[in-house]
């Protein structure tokens, strides 16, 4: 490849895009709303919000100094992300915290984008982050789905018209952070209805910390709400 090329790449990769209009946005936003809200739905899309949760895991695991020996996806939406190092200490306690607010995290950082107008650097980065998490994936089904969602970003940031990016990147962004909020409810009923006998992220980060788990359920409720909210604002222009 030669200089030009790069250089070409490079500017397309970190230019900036004109603002999409008013309505795309408010589209997107009702798009995702309508894959979220519906149990049918969710129960397809949540793949995407397993994969941020479970990458969440990951990446935190690797900067605290954890080694990650790998990351599984399952049919039924569950994930599993195995990293050694102490079992107890502040690396073990956020890499469990990081899975519940990964999802909300990387959407308001994608809102931090779009209102920049980095649409195509938005692309690029996801594409990015889910080839790392590639190297990663341990299990049949985990790679065909991470496999997926990367040449969607991919063939849509190389191959589209602008117009089309920008819809997908808002309605990616919008799912993130409306997709974000939903997880910790579903936890917190299932951990109800079962009297609390539940091996979840709160079960275990109560036990490393001795913070009772609705703590810190009530800590992923107010970063996922307030995640959607900043990231609302931002993607509205509010």
């Amino acid at each position: 490849m030669d200089t030009d090329h790069i250089t070409d790449v490079w500017d397309r990769v970190f230019a900036t895009q004109p603002d999409p209009s008013l309505w795309l946005v408010v589209v997107t936003g009702l798009v995702a709303l309508a894959v979220v809200v519906p149990y049918g739905a969710w129960r397809m899309a949540r793949n995407a919000i397993t994969i941020a949760h479970e990458g969440g895991h990951g990446l935190v695991a690797l900067l605290t100094g954890r080694k990650l020996d790998g990351i599984r996806l399952h049919s039924d939406t569950s994930g599993l992300t195995v990293s050694r190092g102490k079992p107890h200490g502040l690396g073990m306690i956020l890499t469990a915290a990081a899975g519940y607010i990964a999802p909300s995290l990387l959407g308001l950082a994608g809102a931090a984008l779009l209102a920049a107008g980095h649409i195509t650097a938005l692309l690029w980065g996801a594409t990015a982050l889910l080839l790392a998490m590639l190297v990663m994936t341990r299990n049949a089904y985990g790679v065909l789905t991470v496999v997926l969602a990367g040449a969607a970003f991919f063939l849509v940031s190389w191959l589209t018209t602008a117009e089309v990016q920008a819809a997908f990147a808002y309605a990616v962004v919008w799912f993130l952070l409306l997709g974000g909020v939903r997880p910790p409810f579903e936890i917190q009923s299932k951990r109800r209805r079962s009297g609390g006998q539940v091996d979840s992220d709160p079960d275990q980060l109560a036990r490393l910390t001795n913070v009772p788990a609705a703590v810190w359920l009530g800590l992923f409720h107010v970063v996922t709400l307030c995640s959607l909210i900043g990231g609302g604002r931002w993607l509205l222009n509010l």
